[in-house]
């Protein structure tokens, strides 16, 4: 029963839940390590691909000199409705768009982004050729991934949890699309297939992800992922069920009150 097809999917209260929980959970200390590693680079236009909610966006607005232009852009208008009722500090440029058909001239921009977007692309090495293509020469190409999901504590342990309420097909959005693209090589391979002829540099950066419950935690994946797509196509009425079965999952594992856990992501660099 699991569709690859609904893993991009973020509809309905996804958007606003992911945004709310998942955000300060999982994604704010890898924007920051992002726009950090641009921060030395002389800029002038930044395209933002697979924006979702706009937490980069957000930083990155707080960093270069307001003369530089910034492009976000995401394939669910309904994440970037949320992103732009957030705001940001001074004005960016929200566009609907498919990483795999970008809708620029060649050569448009210093610098193409992307946080946690890559592993969600169905042909990865045709996103990395049209980011590429709107890339001027000596631009660069800077996106993350997730590791793979034993070294994702809290994401492990709800995957993990759900096999009890299915056993016999267990929802496995998390372990096959986030945390499903984390090979060096293959990586490597994709860019290389995507017309980069440097060398990328790849850097792996465990943080950690802390919430007040395990309350938290589940409902941001069971509820503010496609996961949730996954669990409703096994039986809609079981949804609350799920996310009470990973909360005491990660209580067992992780202890009442307060949740620490380990996250960890490549963080990959190209030059074109």
């Amino acid at each position: 029963m699991s569709n690859p097809d609904t893993d991009k999917v973020f509809t309905g209260s996804i958007p606003k839940l992911y945004e709310t929980y998942l955000v300060p959970l999982i994604f704010e200390p890898y924007a920051a390590d992002l726009v950090n590693r641009l921060a030395s680079r002389s800029l002038t236009r930044v395209l933002e691909i697979a924006a979702g909610t706009g937490v980069v966006t957000r930083t990155l607005v707080s960093v270069p000199p307001e003369s530089v232009s910034i492009v976000a852009t995401d394939l669910n208008q309904s994440m970037l409705d949320q992103a732009s009722a957030l705001g940001t500090k001074r004005p960016v440029e929200w566009r609907q768009a498919d990483a795999m058909r970008l809708p620029f001239r060649d050569g448009t921009f210093d610098a193409v982004v992307c946080q946690f977007g890559v592993m969600f692309f169905p042909e990865k090495s045709k996103a990395f050729s049209e980011a590429r293509r709107v890339l001027s020469s000596g631009g660069v190409f800077i996106f993350n991934v997730w590791d793979r999901i034993k070294e994702n504590e809290f994401a492990d342990t709800v995957t993990t949890a759900l096999e009890s309420l299915f056993p016999k097909d267990p929802p496995r959005f998390l372990a096959r699309t986030p945390h499903g693209y984390y090979d060096r090589p293959a990586i490597e391979r994709d860019l290389a297939d995507g017309g980069f002829t440097a060398s990328p540099q790849i850097t792996t950066v465990a943080e950690r992800s802390r919430a007040k419950s395990s309350w938290i935690p589940a409902i941001a994946y069971c509820q503010g992922t496609p996961l949730r797509n996954e669990i409703e196509a096994r039986d809609v009425t079981r949804l609350g069920e799920a996310t009470d079965i990973a909360a005491d999952a990660i209580t067992q594992r992780f202890g009442r009150g307060a949740v620490d856990g380990k996250i960890q992501a490549h963080i990959v660099t190209i030059e074109n």
